[in-house]
């Protein structure tokens, strides 16, 4: 179930979906034609997403006897249901809007000093820029979903905020499959989420163009067997995994991966999902003649631009275009709790970098060091 076959048949705008009673609904960043993706949960969904999320959240905290939560997450399905699932487990939780400046974001943190929280790793890095002394904020426990989390990062993070590593619990999920795998530090591994399966293949097989993969490193893509409103079978996540393989935990086999290496194909995360197409829109609607690349570093996303054309004043129209494509992002850059996006003007070497973004190419870099590019 790759990306154009749920453009064609699901992100439509007369989606049967819609017009069902009860259903919720999602929005999250656009496609090829412009038009924002919608998704949809039924009930019986809500309850299932609600019910998994709460058995990963209690495996991860019930251990410590937390009784206080903070959830810092921006927007969204998570967002939406943090609240419901802390209190599930017994424990009081203050949700931050995203619409307060960070200086605010800190200073509710300093008066709430709340033993956990929820959060994203683009936000957290916010808060550890911004506040003084991030161990004075009583944060004793982290649990993040959003962007990918390396284990260097997690470190870091751990470090400002004086716990232990392990206190730093990154979840894995997506808006279209709900809470995916989350980590364990016991077991060194992303475990998988109850009635998920999952298949890693080459990413060539999904033919769309994509260059294959390193040695070890496969696409992840997710059957679900309680999903009733998403067509989640042989779902392609384009998210790339290491070591896939099962594993045994508590006297049953469970999937699990080592962890997740990059994104390919047409989304990405920066506090929300914001797609390829919406980038490439933006930037040749301003400049039709440029060729442009994505950069992401670490929480931090740039577009690199080669025009003839670019200059300093048409940049920043598009840096603004482009984040007010998903006005989610807008709204959370406006208000200093995720990092603007970087528009700048570059001459590319083809020699060295090989090809322009039709290809989708896109370059992580990790401690200075690039990865191969999709």
């Amino acid at each position: 179930m790759t990306a154009s076959i749920l453009e064609a048949f699901y992100y439509i705008s007369d989606n049967p979906l819609a017009e069902r009673s009860g259903m919720r609904s999602y929005r999250t960043s656009g496609t090829s034609s412009g038009r924002r993706k919608t998704i949809y949960y039924s009930d019986q969904d809500e309850e299932h997403y609600l019910n998994i999320k709460l058995n990963v959240f209690r495996s991860i905290l019930e251990p410590f006897g937390y009784r206080s939560a903070a959830s810092d997450m921006g927007t969204g399905h998570a967002e939406a249901t943090a609240a419901e699932v802390f209190r599930s487990l017994g424990m009081s939780v203050e949700t931050l809007p995203y619409q307060l400046p960070i200086r605010e974001h800190i200073e509710r943190l300093q008066g709430l000093k709340p033993e956990v929280l929820y959060t994203m790793p683009s936000i957290l890095d916010r808060i550890l820029a911004a506040a003084d002394h991030p161990s004075a904020l009583g944060i004793r426990h982290v649990v993040l979903v959003g962007e990918m989390a390396s284990p260097g990062w997690r470190l870091r993070a751990a470090e400002r905020l004086s716990i232990p590593a392990e206190h730093i619990a990154d979840t894995y999920g997506s808006i279209e499959i709900g809470t995916i795998a989350h980590y364990s530090a016991e077991h060194g591994r992303y475990l998988l989420a109850e009635g998920l399966f999952a298949e890693g293949v080459p990413a060539e097989s999904l033919g769309e163009g994509l260059e294959p993969l390193s040695p070890g490193e496969q696409v992840l893509v997710l059957t679900s067997s309680i999903r009733d409103s998403f067509p989640a079978l042989r779902y392609v996540t384009y998210d790339v995994v290491r070591g896939l393989e099962s594993i045994t935990v508590d006297g049953r086999l469970r999937q699990s991966f080592c962890g997740i290496v990059k994104r390919i194909g047409p989304d990405l995360k920066h506090g929300e999902k914001i797609s390829i197409y919406d980038i490439e829109n933006a930037v040749s609607r301003h400049l039709p003649d440029a060729r442009i690349r994505i950069h992401v570093t670490g929480n931090a996303l740039s577009v690199r631009v080669d025009s003839n054309l670019a200059d300093t004043a048409m940049l920043d129209s598009i840096r603004q275009e482009i984040e007010e494509r998903n006005p989610d992002i807008g709204g959370m850059i406006r208000s200093g709790i995720l990092s603007g996006i970087e528009v700048t003007r570059e001459c590319f070497d083809e020699d060295a970098q090989g090809g322009p973004i039709k290809q989708k190419k896109i370059y992580y870099h990790n401690g200075g060091a690039t990865l191969e590019p999709e």
